[in-house]
C-alpha cells in the first residue's frame, strides 16, 4: 500500500472538558466543593485554572486543554496492526511455531515513512526497509530508500511486477500475441485473468496443444475444463469455434520452456479424456429417462422434490404459453426436461454447465431446436446486466421457473431479510421483470402468482403470500426503474394505478416522464390538483350536461373534454400512453380559461 501526501503529524487541538454545574461547584461557605476539586485533579490542573461555561441550559465549570498532535510515524504502527486484525479473512492460518494468524504465511514486511524506516512488529515480524524479489530470478535482498522506489526496484532487481493491474495488462497482451501466433484469438474471461495475475509475479506465456479429436466435444465443455481445472486461456477461431491450442502462464523464465509445454499437455489430456467419457456416457440415455430420478432429489422440505417442481413449472409454462399464443405442449415438454441435465455426468462434474448441456443433449437426441435452446435459456439472465432469454420458449420457461421459485419459497416462509437471500429471490424477481419488459411480453404478475400458488398443497395463507410476492417483485421494479433514470415520484405516480403488467407499467412510466417535460405539464398538474380538491369538498356531482351550463368557458371546456375523451379511446386501446397524454395536454387553454 502506497499512501501519498500524508500529513507528518496530527493537528494540534483544544479539548474542552465540562465539569460540575456551578451550583454543585461550591460549598455553603463559598469554598470549592469536593466535586470541583476532583474535576480539577482529573484535568491535571488547579481549581483556580478552571473556567466557567455558560449556555442557554445553565452554567458549568470547564477546562480547555491544548493537546499537541502526535507525529505520524508514531501512529502508523497501531493503525496498520488494527487494519490487519480487522480484515475480513474467512480462514486464517498459523505457520511454524508462531501464534500469529493471517491469510498466508508472511516472511518479511517493509514499513517506510518517506525515507525514514519505521521499525515495529507486524504479524510477528520486525519491519524494516528490505524486501525480496522473485525466488528464482531475484533471490538477493532489495533495499528500499523511499516508498516510491518500491515498484521500480522490485521490477528491475527482483523480476517482480508489483502492480496486479499492470500484470493483468501484460498477461492479456501476451496471451493475445500467443494466440495470434497460432492463427487464433485468446478467449479471456475477467475472473480467470484476475486469478492468473494473482498467481504470477513474472508471467511468461506458454502455448500448448491438445488432440484435435477433442474438438468434437461441445465448445463450452473444453473451455470449462481448460479454465476451471488448468487455468488456461483457450484459443478460438474467428467464427467462435475452438482451435486445438491453449495458453498458460509460467511464473519463471525457464531455460527449457519446451519441458513446461509438454508437462501441461500431459496434464490436460486426461482432463479432456474424462470430459469425453462423460459426454459419451450421457448420450447413452435420453433426457426423458432421467425425469423419474428427479423424484429422489429434494428441492425444499415443504415444496417437495425437483420432480414436483418440474410438474409445477410445466403447468405454469403451459399457462403462460397460452397467454402469449405460443406452443403450450412444447412449453410443457421443455419444463419437464428442464432439470434433467442436473443428473448427467457432465453437469455433475461442471455445475456451471447446467442448461448448456441440456441444450446439447436435447439436440443430440433430435428434440426440437426451440425446446433445446429453452433448456439453456431458463437460467437467463445469468447475472446482473446480462441478456435475457432470446427465444420466446426460453422466455416462457425462464419466467415460469422464477415465478415458481418465488411463490414457493415465500409460501414456505423463507422470505429474504437484509443481505440474506439463499434462494436468490431478488435476482429471480428482477430476471422475471426484465424478461417481460425487454421482450415486450404482456403478462400480469398477480395473476401468474395466483396461478402458481394454487399448485401447493402445504398449509399457508395464499392471499397474504400472493400480496407479499407481488410487493417483493414490484420493489425490484422500483430499483430497476430508478437505475434507468426515472424519479421516485414518477414511479409512485404509476404505482398508484395498480398497473400489474410490467410492460404496461413501463409504457405508462415512459409517458409520464415525457409528459412532465412539456411546457403545459406544470399548469395542468396544478389545475388537476385544484379540481380534485374542489370535488372532494363538493357533495354533488359535477355538472356535465349542456343544459346546466351557461358561460362560454364552461361550454368550451365540456366540448373540448368530450372530444379529447373520444380521441384518446383508440390510443388507450393501443396502450399508446404518450400520445394519450399529448392529446390531453391540448386541453390547457380551455382549462385555464375556465378557471
Amino acid at each position: 500500500m502506497l499512501i501519498e501526501n500524508l500529513a507528518t503529524a496530527q493537528p494540534d487541538k483544544n479539548i474542552e472538558k465540562r465539569g460540575p454545574a456551578i451550583q454543585a461547584a461550591f460549598a455553603s461557605d463559598g469554598s470549592p466543593s469536593k466535586a470541583a476539586l476532583g474535576f480539577a485533579q482529573s484535568c491535571d490542573t488547579t481549581f483556580e485554572q478552571l473556567q466557567r461555561l455558560k449556555t442557554d441550559k445553565g452554567e458549568w465549570l470547564s477546562f480547555t486543554q491544548a493537546v499537541k498532535g502526535q507525529a505520524t510515524e508514531q501512529l502508523i504502527p497501531d493503525i496498520i496492526r488494527q487494519a490487519i486484525a480487522t480484515l475480513p479473512i474467512a480462514k486464517r492460518m498459523r505457520w511454524g511455531s508462531f501464534a500469529t494468524e493471517f491469510v498466508r504465511p508472511v516472511h518479511w514486511a517493509v514499513l517506510l515513512f518517506g525515507e525514514q524506516v519505521i521499525n515495529t512488529e507486524i504479524l510477528g515480524l520486525t519491519t524494516n526497509n528490505t524486501s525480496q524479489g522473485h525466488r528464482f530470478h531475484g533471490p538477493a535482498p532489495i533495499t528500499l530508500k523511499h516508498p516510491h522506489d518500491y515498484a521500480a526496484a522490485l521490477f528491475e532487481q527482483g523480476k517482480v511486477i508489483a502492480d496486479i493491474e499492470q500484470r493483468k495488462t501484460i498477461i492479456r497482451a501476451k496471451a493475445e500475441q500467443a494466440a495470434m501466433a497460432v492463427g487464433g484469438i485468446a478467449h479471456i474471461e475477467d475472473d480467470l485473468l484476475e486469478e492468473i495475475a494473482a498467481l504470477n509475479e513474472w508471467p511468461v506465456p506458454i502455448t500448448g496443444n491438445f488432440d484435435p479429436r477433442f474438438l468434437a466435444l461441445p465448445k463450452e465443455v473444453l473451455i470449462t475444463t481448460m479454465q476451471t481445472n488448468q487455468k488456461y486461456f483457450p484459443v478460438e477461431q474467428a467464427d467462435g469455434g475452438l482451435l486445438p491450442h491453449f495458453i498458460t502462464f509460467s511464473n519463471i523464465e525457464s531455460k527449457n520452456p519446451e519441458s513446461i509445454r509438454q508437462g501441461n499437455e500431459r496434464v490436460v489430456t486426461p482432463r479432456l479424456s474424462d470430459a469425453e467419457f462423460f459426454w459419451n456416457q450421457d448420450l447413452k440415455q435420453p433426457l426423458a429417462a432421467r425425469i423419474e430420478t428427479l423424484k429422489t432429489i429434494v428441492f425444499q422440505e415443504k415444496l417437495g422434490t425437483v420432480y414436483d417442481k418440474s410438474v409445477r413449472v410445466s403447468q405454469l409454462a403451459t399457462h403462460i404459453a397460452e397467454r402469449l399464443g405460443a406452443d403450450a405442449e412444447l412449453a410443457k415438454h421443455a419444463a419437464m426436461l428442464a432439470k434433467t441435465d442436473l443428473l448427467t455426468n457432465m453437469v455433475g462434474e461442471f455445475g456451471n454447465l447446467q442448461g448448456i448441456m441440456g441444450r446439447y443433449y436435447a439436440l443430440a437426441e433430435g428434440l426440437p431446436s426451440e425446446l433445446a435452446w429453452a433448456l439453456e435459456e431458463q437460467y437467463f439472465p445469468k447475472q446482473a446486466g446480462s441478456e435475457t432469454a432470446p427465444s420466446l420458449m426460453g422466455q416462457i420457461l425462464a419466467i415460469a421457473e422464477k415465478i415458481d421459485t418465488l411463490t414457493g419459497i415465500f409460501s414456505a416462509g423463507l422470505i429474504p431479510t437484509g443481505d440474506k437471500d439463499p434462494y436468490a429471490l431478488r435476482r429471480a424477481a428482477l430476471g422475471t421483470l426484465r424478461t417481460m419488459i425487454e421482450n415486450q411480453l404482456v403478462l400480469n404478475i398477480p395473476e401468474l402468482c395466483q396461478f402458481a400458488l394454487t399448485q401447493y398443497s402445504h398449509a399457508f395463507d395464499k392471499e397474504a403470500t400472493q400480496t407479499q410476492v407481488v410487493e417483493f417483485i414490484f420493489d425490484r421494479l422500483k430499483s430497476y426503474c430508478l437505475d434507468k433514470g426515472y424519479s421516485v415520484d414518477e414511479f409512485e405516480s404509476v404505482m398508484s394505478l395498480s398497473a400489474h403488467e410490467p410492460l404496461d407499467f413501463m409504457q405508462r412510466l415512459q409517458a409520464v416522464k415525457a409528459f412532465r417535460q412539456r411546457p403545459e405539464a406544470e399548469s395542468l398538474a396544478a389545475a388537476n390538483k385544484r379540481i380534485r380538491n374542489i370535488l372532494k369538498k363538493s357533495e354533488t356531482a359535477p355538472a356535465t350536461e349542456i343544459g346546466l351550463l351557461s358561460q362560454a368557458e364552461e361550454l368550451a371546456l365540456l366540448a373540448a373534454a368530450r372530444q379529447a375523451a373520444s380521441d384518446i379511446q383508440p390510443l388507450l386501446a393501443e396502450r399508446d400512453y404518450q400520445a394519450t397524454l399529448n392529446r390531453l395536454a391540448a386541453l390547457r387553454s380551455e382549462v385555464d380559461a375556465f378557471f
